[in-house]
């Protein structure tokens, strides 16, 4: 029974693959023999540059708290509290703008976002203070429910006693990245750590070779016996070796000669190397080349499209992750029915001037925009509804199917007047007599 209880068993606790999965990741183990790690990570400008991207996007998009109007339409809840917290500043000590740069840098670095959710007396959301990914655990307790260990440091929470915080479900905002069992996020930068560390051998390699003034190792040869070989070492690579003896001018004693045995960074290809590591690294983030200054394959058109690819397919999908998670742990049940989170991605979408300015006069003569609507997207004070502003305007030229022809029907007179019914059907009767009267006397004729 033992063998079989060990075979089928029940859905085990989640597993962070930061830290679980990969013993090789914490030890540094990558195929290049370079440690990668989430800071070391980031000293590559690649990744610096694509969770920069990505965490000042996020964190610059306006957070906006809605209700349901009865209409079906939508309005901003300034009066609810949570408003406050997303759009201005979630705690005293940060706005909302460094608060979500730095949970979004830890979900890209680390694979999860926390937060701490402080509640008042009536369980409102009071303060949202984020949390280091790297110190914690999802686990479960007996009963199977999910809850949050927290290993604080010697310099955080100094009042609080011990070194490890429980934290209900409720108390943490978990953002969680992709991963295999839905509830914690695997490290993008430990599942694409080979190439990663690749980047950082080639730059390390690039470095190294620039320090050595730019030219490749080599054997000094002497026909004899040299009775002290480390101090013609020593004396070589103090006279010639660095980026800053590169270029001088070598004298040999007699009978030695200086053999290069190193290949030249064109053979290695140097550089294509470190410009496909670059993209390989902005393909990890699902980051356009244009945006990390790899311009060699852009125009204008492409990087338009790219762009709005870019918002599409990379940042949108984040975008619903903040707020599904935002609304599922702060927003109570009866809450959801009425109130939702919702980023506004409009002005990455916004085109040029002349663009919009033409689908502008489009949407104004159509009917479904008026001045005032334009105005706002562009930022632009309102017209008084006095002056016009809140109008909608439509071609003259354009009629209802059923009224089609009806213009025909309603002639009106030198004084704008429209005639009646009864006018217009003595008109009709007149021209008829008349008519008949005509065929009538060409007939006799």
């Amino acid at each position: 029974m033992s063998i079989f209880s060990g075979m089928f068993r029940s859905r085990d606790k989640p597993q962070n693959r930061t830290a679980g999965s990969s013993y090789s990741f914490l030890f540094g183990g990558t195929t290049a023999g370079k440690a990668v790690t989430e800071r070391t990570a980031m000293q590559m400008t690649a990744v610096y540059s694509c969770v920069r991207i990505l965490a000042e996007a996020v964190a610059g998009l306006p957070l906006n708290l809605y209700h349901y109007l009865p209409d079906g339409g939508k309005e901003k809840s300034f009066d609810h509290p949570l408003y406050r917290l997303l759009h201005d500043e979630p705690n005293p000590e940060m706005s909302s703008f460094v608060f979500r740069e730095t949970l979004m840098t830890h979900l890209l670095l680390w694979g999860n976002a926390y937060a701490q959710i402080i509640r008042n007396g009536k369980g409102e959301v009071a303060a949202l203070y984020p949390l280091m990914p790297n110190k914690m655990t999802v686990d479960r307790d007996q009963s199977g429910q999910l809850y949050y260990s927290y290993n604080r440091s010697s310099d955080e929470a100094p009042t609080m006693k011990g070194s490890t915080v429980i934290l209900k479900p409720s108390d943490v905002l978990h953002i969680p990245g992709l991963g295999f069992d839905g509830l914690v996020g695997y490290s993008p930068i430990a599942m694409a750590k080979n190439a990663i560390g690749l980047a950082i051998a080639t730059e390390e390699y690039g470095a190294k070779f620039f320090a050595n003034g730019a030219a490749p190792g080599g054997v000094l040869e002497h026909p004899g016996t040299i009775k002290d070989p480390q101090r013609v070492r020593d004396a070589w690579q103090s006279q010639f070796g660095g980026s800053a003896n590169s270029g001088k001018v070598a004298v040999l004693e007699e009978g030695m000669k200086y053999t290069p045995i190193g290949i030249s960074p064109e053979q290695a290809q140097f550089l294509e190397t470190r410009k496909f590591q670059i993209n390989e690294i902005a393909r990890i983030f699902r980051i356009p080349p244009h945006m990390v200054g790899d311009l060699e394959k852009s125009s204008f058109s492409n990087i338009e499209q790219q762009s709005l690819e870019f918002v599409k397919y990379t940042l949108d999908p984040w975008v619903i992750r903040w707020e599904q998670s935002i609304m599922r742990r702060l927003l109570t049940e009866d809450e959801k029915k009425q109130y939702f989170v919702k980023f506004n991605l409009e002005g990455l979408l916004r085109g040029d001037y002349q663009s919009r300015m033409t689908g502008y006069a489009t949407a104004r003569q159509n009917g479904w925009m008026s001045a005032n609507d334009i105005r706002e997207l562009e930022n632009l004070d309102r017209i008084p509804a006095e002056q016009g502003g809140d109008l909608y305007l439509i071609n003259g030229n354009m009629l209802p199917l059923a009224n089609a022809g009806a213009f025909a029907n309603t002639p009106s007179t030198d004084n704008g007047e429209e005639e009646t019914e009864n006018e217009q059907s003595e008109e009709v009767l007149a021209l008829e007599k008349r008519s008949q009267h005509r065929t009538g006397s060409g007939a006799g004729a």
